[in-house]
């Protein structure tokens, strides 16, 4: 599959999906970490300042490793450590794309999005990505600190659980994304978008893509069906 035709899918239906998808996260977020070391777990909570714990977040940004960072947080950490610390980002490659992400980041998206035309009308999916972990795991060991983004936190939380259960024990859920949460004030030209933290308004970002960057198995997603 050529990456020019997964950027090419059209990017209708990504906040009606991924709004509703993340909506069920709790639902998803089983109980698939256990076999994580408990010893790996402390290790991994203790390299860097806790400033966020699970009662400061709601149920769909909680992940089981129990390890969390702002944005903002979240660029200091690799700053200081750029060689060893990754950030993944799991949001489709339209959003890395389109919407905007952090130039360091790597692009493995934890679903896709498919379209299909039916009866004259363009209907929308998910396509969980089955070689999310293994292609996590050809970018990083499972003792390294991965960042691991999303638009807001809960696919993040989703992905880091995935990673969790695989064995990996530095996995930190950046809980605003890269969108942020959305303004909650009726008097403002800004409520209900997406302003009030996030990566986009507390580090630098870029537009485009590094084709190098997007990491995709081959067929991995599909081109829109005429």
């Amino acid at each position: 599959m050529k990456l020019k035709h997964v950027i090419a899918m059209a990017a209708t239906g990504l906040v009606l999906i991924f709004s509703s998808l993340e909506a069920k996260a709790q639902g998803i977020d089983s109980d698939q970490s256990d076999g994580v070391s408990r010893t790996q777990d402390k290790e991994a909570k203790a390299m860097y300042p806790k400033s966020i714990s699970d009662t400061d977040l709601p149920e769909g940004k909680r992940t089981k490793l129990k390890l969390y960072v702002t944005s903002a947080e979240a660029y200091e950490m690799w700053r200081a450590d750029a060689d060893n610390v990754k950030i993944i980002d799991v949001r489709t490659p339209e959003e890395f794309a389109f919407v905007g992400h952090p130039e360091m980041a790597w692009n493995v998206p934890l679903a896709f999005v498919t379209y299909q035309r039916e009866e004259g009308k363009t209907k929308h999916s998910v396509q969980w990505n089955p070689d999310f972990v293994d292609e996590v795991k050809g970018l990083a060991g499972l003792g390294d600190v991965l960042l691991v983004t999303c638009r807001s936190g809960d696919r993040g939380a989703m992905a880091v659980n995935q990673l969790a259960a695989a064995g990996f024990t530095a996995a930190y859920n950046i809980v605003d994304g890269v969108e942020g949460d959305k303004v909650d004030d009726p008097g403002s030209v800004f409520h209900g978008k997406r302003m009030r933290n996030g990566w986009k308004n507390s580090a630098p970002w870029v537009y485009g893509y590094d084709p190098e960057r997007i990491i995709l198995k081959e067929g991995a997603s599909k081109p829109t069906s005429h």
